[in-house]
């Protein structure tokens, strides 16, 4: 039987629902009052759309977009140039552009917590695994992009 598990964008709707309930149970202080709170949908879109681009990319080399599944090809063009992980980098900036929008501190910390997470779970075993892959292709790739960016 196979274990089944949870996929970075389950870990995205926890988070922010988290940031929701610290926000109205634990709102520390204010850091971004109304207007200036707005800013954040600038970081919010350029994380779906950064997030969205991945994702196409996946599929138009036709290789698995899921954690934990062997990549048939190893993308390296458009925002894998800059990030070897524009979709976490796309998740976690959406993220901040809920927190500013929210703009209390407390929502900050779940945003934290979420890019550890994102490293520790999934980051650095898809990255083993593109090392056994792709071998050297991988660590050309390595060397030349940073992981986040």
């Amino acid at each position: 039987m196979t274990r089944k598990r949870v996929l970075p964008p389950t870990y995205l709707l926890v988070a922010i629902l988290a940031m929701i309930g610290l926000y109205f149970l634990l709102p520390m202080g204010t850091l971004a009052p109304f207007p200036w709170n707005l800013a954040g949908v600038v970081p919010l879109l350029i994380g779906l759309v950064l997030a969205i681009i991945a994702d196409r990319a996946f599929k138009e080399h036709k290789t698995t977009v899921k954690p934990f599944e062997p990549s048939s090809v190893l993308v390296t063009e458009g925002t894998f140039s800059f990030s070897r992980h524009p979709m976490y980098l796309g998740f976690v900036l959406l993220l901040l552009g809920i927190a500013v929008l929210l703009g209390a501190l407390a929502p900050f910390v779940v945003v934290l917590v979420f890019a550890v997470l994102m490293d520790q779970v999934f980051i650095r075993v898809e990255e083993r695994m593109m090392e056994e892959q792709f071998g050297d292709a991988w660590r050309a790739y390595k060397r030349r992009v940073r992981r986040w960016l």
